[in-house]
């Protein structure tokens, strides 16, 4: 009997080595994966930013271009409208902010020394150090003259080690700007002409694929399954959008009222920071408050603007976007702060921008297809 179990328990150990052995198979294969994804993330960011960003701005328009084909509006004319509509007023706001920008960007070691420099002064008057005696003066004989001790040369004040260092950030800071300009501009002219054609020629396209390729079995659950997802995003992108333009415009407006100049610089910079849920906040309220300091000095009037964008952005966070968005929409804040640490290390600010849009997008994508449904409680959990 014994003999009998012996052979049975080695029959199934070997059986379950192989099965094994394909587990730890199967476990490598998909970590390999998961880093060839990573990386081709990273190498092809060039490429993939400018078509998530027009994949975007193409979701928020393709409804007004389906409303217009209803009224046998041509996609190419209804497009072209559009993207006039678009352009022209990022365009005048481009204009209109151009010369401040560049004006703060000329003045920002200026402004890094000036900032220290007060700083130092400040504390100084806090440490009250009391000044250091005058070195007494060592009689000298006839004799020293021939000795072979040199003269002791006094020290000169070193420079502050922070302010050089803030000095030549704030220079490296503008000089990075001004030299990726060009570049920057070339990408969103691209994404403008990769918008048109995703506007024309993105239906087209959809449905073909839909109706002659093999791979989509069920073409009619397909077809309402991808167009429930595109307006569950148009809406969100959409909504966003709105909410974050609307704190620009309030925030200008309150800078206005304080006096800060530059402000429609300042409620552009809060809209376009918004995107980035918890750290666009705190680096708009961080900016405000240098711009304070800078206009107004080391007192409690500098403190006003951060002061009023803060308040502002209490009642868009805990009141306005949750009442509009709706539990559907909500993200887990410890997601949010490390897919924001991933897409930046991954692809820098621009990935930081469009960070949660990306996984809103895989959200409600999970959640219509009805795949992965504990990544989604993930996601979306308190």
């Amino acid at each position: 009997m014994e003999s009998k179990t012996i052979k049975k328990r080695t029959i199934s150990d070997s059986r379950s080595v192989p099965y094994l052995r394909e587990a730890r198979q199967t476990r490598l294969l998909k970590t390999l994966l998961m880093l060839a994804v990573i990386y081709t993330l990273y190498l092809a960011k060039s490429l993939l930013i400018p078509l998530f960003f027009s994949a975007f701005i193409a979701l928020l328009l393709s409804p007004l271009v389906r409303v217009g084909r209803k009224f046998y509006v041509p996609p190419s004319l209804s497009a072209s409208v559009l993207m006039v509509l678009l352009v022209a007023p990022f365009t005048f706001l481009g204009l209109e902010l151009a010369e401040p920008a560049g004006r703060w960007m000329h003045s920002l070691p200026k402004i890094a020394g000036e900032v220290v420099t007060e700083m130092e002064e400040l504390s100084d008057s806090l440490t009250m150090q009391e000044p250091a005696p005058p070195a007494e003066k060592e009689d000298k004989s006839f004799f020293d003259w021939f000795g072979d001790d040199e003269e002791v040369k006094p020290e000169q004040p070193q420079e502050n080690i922070v302010t050089g260092k803030l000095k030549q950030s704030g220079m490296e800071v503008a000089i990075t700007i001004m030299s990726t300009a060009p570049l920057l501009l070339a990408q969103i002219f691209g994404c403008m002409i990769l918008i048109f054609f995703l506007l024309v020629y993105g239906p087209a396209l959809f449905n073909v694929f839909i109706r002659d390729f093999p791979v989509v079995t069920n073409k009619r659950r397909a077809l309402v399954l991808v167009n429930h997802i595109q307006r569950e995003l148009s809406a969100y992108i959409i909504t966003v959008s709105m909410i974050n333009g609307l704190l620009g415009v309030a925030t200008a407006i309150a800078l206005t009222y304080i006096g800060v100049e530059d402000a429609i610089l300042w409620g552009s910079l809060v809209a376009l920071l918004n995107f980035v849920p918890y750290l666009g906040g705190l680096v708009s309220c961080s900016v405000l408050l240098v711009a304070g300091v800078v206009q107004f000095g080391l007192v409690a009037t500098a403190l006003l603007p951060a002061f009023a964008f803060m308040c502002i952005n209490v009642v868009e966070s805990q009141l306005v976007t949750p009442t509009v968005l709706g539990r559907s929409m909500r993200l887990n804040p410890l997601i949010i702060i490390l897919w924001l640490s991933v897409a930046g290390w991954l692809w820098g600010v621009v990935g930081v921008l469009l960070a949660v849009p990306i996984l809103m997008s895989f959200k409600i994508i999970l959640e219509n297809i009805g795949s992965l449904p504990h990544w989604v409680k993930l996601i979306e959990s308190k």
